[in-house]
């Protein structure tokens, strides 16, 4: 089918990459071992940091986040290692369970709902029964892109602090950060892993470590083998702005602009931002009808919202139908919710227009496809972000008062 208009990319990652970063983007390849990329390099390490609001280092790597999934394990532990990793869907499986296996590590897979974030007392449990300490990290996906489910950090680390285990906490945040409210120290967290293709609105192929000094500790004395993902190698070479490999210098560009966009929107605005999407989002799914995959309140995701679909009506066959009519992409289920769920994107460079013609194309598709439902889940959606436009405005006011 012949389409007009620009495509609408509404999976949960990759997001839509804003005009103006796929400017920065056009330029011409430079010297990566001069005075220029020096600059370069020293503005977007030291810029990166207050996303993860960190005052310690953030390493950049070119690669997708699962590379800085294996980055976080082989640069703190050691071949045989016990790591406790939450169940909290596909990525928890794939992105973490089955790394972690791979580079030879001993891997308990804290049983875990799909439709739930990682339960603090279930990991307090878990780690006070720990008396020797074997569990070298505790692994949580902060929101978990499968589920738009969310897991509530600060009470994972108050939880891992009352059991007084020392294991490291790593964190994955690759569809939260820049979308969602991440505070690496003040969380106490030791690796936190992000990529550029979500909430930082960049194309894939960067990859994040923030790392704390107990990370930092912790990797002087792992024996596990690394060469590519080797902190110690980039951040000598990260002092003076280089990097000890040929870096991605056109995406470092494109992060030079997404931090300056979200500097000027503000980090506090931009959470604000997807908390409206994340709740007009969710306004049009109860008006339809259906199912939020997403059991907890306090655990729903503002990056993205996973809908289940009734019994006998296939969620790829819906998605077929909006991609072929409408032009634009939503999110499949992975797993166990193959089938059973499709994912609506909500974070990046997004704006009420761009929520309000996506919800339409999925009306519009839920018709089509003979998915039962009850007309008006735009209108709901559009009630929620009318009334909560005041109630943002006047937040910003107050808080650049």
């Amino acid at each position: 089918m012949m389409h007009t208009g620009r495509h609408f990319l509404q999976i949960p990652g990759p997001t839509n990459v804003p005009d103006r970063v796929m400017r920065a983007m056009a330029q011409p390849v430079i010297d990566h071992r001069g005075p220029e990329f020096a600059q370069l390099g020293l503005e977007v390490l030291d810029g990166i940091r207050d996303v993860f609001k960190t005052k310690g280092p953030v390493v950049i790597f070119p690669s997708s986040g699962t590379g800085t999934c294996e980055a976080a394990l082989v640069n703190t532990l050691s071949p045989g290692d016990r790591v406790l990793i939450c169940e909290t869907g596909w990525f928890s499986h794939i992105a973490w369970r089955k790394v972690a296996e791979r580079v030879g590590l001993s891997v308990e897979y804290l049983p875990g709902s799909w439709r739930r974030g990682a339960s603090p007392s279930a990991v307090e449990a878990t780690l006070a029964a720990d008396a020797q300490h074997n569990f070298k990290a505790v692994v949580v996906v902060h929101n978990e892109t499968s589920t738009g489910v969310t897991s509530r950090l600060a009470e994972i680390r108050k939880a891992m602090n009352r059991a007084r285990h020392p294991a490291l906490l790593i964190v994955d945040t690759i569809s939260s950060l820049g979308s969602m409210d991440l505070r690496h120290d003040e969380w106490e967290i030791d690796v936190t892993v992000a990529g550029s293709q979500k909430g930082l609105m960049l194309p894939p192929g960067l990859g994040f470590n923030a790392v704390s000094e107990k990370a930092l500790a912790a990797s002087r004395v792992s024996k596990m083998p690394r060469a590519y993902f080797d902190w110690e190698e980039m951040l000598k070479a990260n002092k003076s702005g280089f990097f000890p490999y040929t870096p991605a210098t056109n995406l470092l560009y494109a992060l030079r602009e997404a931090l300056e966009m979200l500097r000027e929107e503000g980090l506090e605005n931009v959470f604000r931002r997807h908390q409206r999407y994340g709740d007009a989002t969710r306004a049009a799914v109860r008006a339809w009808g259906l199912e939020i995959l997403c059991e907890e309140a306090s655990e729903y995701s503002n990056s993205l919202t996973a809908v289940v679909l009734p019994d006998g009506h296939n969620a790829d066959r819906l998605r077929e139908i909006i991609l072929d009519k409408f032009d634009m992409s939503l999110g499949t289920g992975l797993g166990q919710l193959a089938g059973k769920v499709f994912r609506i994107g909500h974070l990046g460079a997004f704006n009420d227009l761009t929520l309000a013609g996506t919800l339409s194309g999925v009306e519009m598709g839920l018709s089509l496809a003979g998915v039962p439902y009850k007309p008006g889940g735009v209108q709901a959606a559009l009630a929620s972000l009318a009334a909560s436009a005041t109630t943002v405005a006047r937040q910003t006011e107050a808080a650049t008062a």
